[in-house]
């Protein structure tokens, strides 16, 4: 498995989740981003940590909104609504999911 493999370049506006590992209570994702011009809102029930890996990203969270680039990371408490306002196409990402 290669992170900067693209099998499937998801629709505009949308993104592409795989699943790499799940144990216990961690799940690790792989997340393609495609362009996306309209801001996502997203609650997660668990922790999350994200990293970009690739191309670049805006997102606000707590009333601030951050401009990723590639090797920025972001931790995100549960229960934290967020809005993924920008990405650029191929944008690619690791969520840590922590249930």
């Amino acid at each position: 498995m290669n992170l900067f493999e693209i099998k499937k370049l998801p629709n505009i506006d949308s993104e592409f989740f795989e699943t790499l590992l799940k144990h216990k209570n961690i799940e690790i994702k792989k997340i393609i981003s495609n362009t996306l011009k309209t801001p996502q809102e997203f609650c997660q029930k668990e922790d999350e940590f994200v990293v970009l890996l690739k191309g670049c990203a805006k997102i606000k969270i707590d009333g601030e909104i951050k401009k990723l680039k590639a090797g920025d990371c972001l931790f995100i408490p549960a229960n934290t609504p967020h809005i993924l306002i920008k990405t650029k196409k191929k944008a690619i990402w690791l969520g840590v999911h922590i249930y």
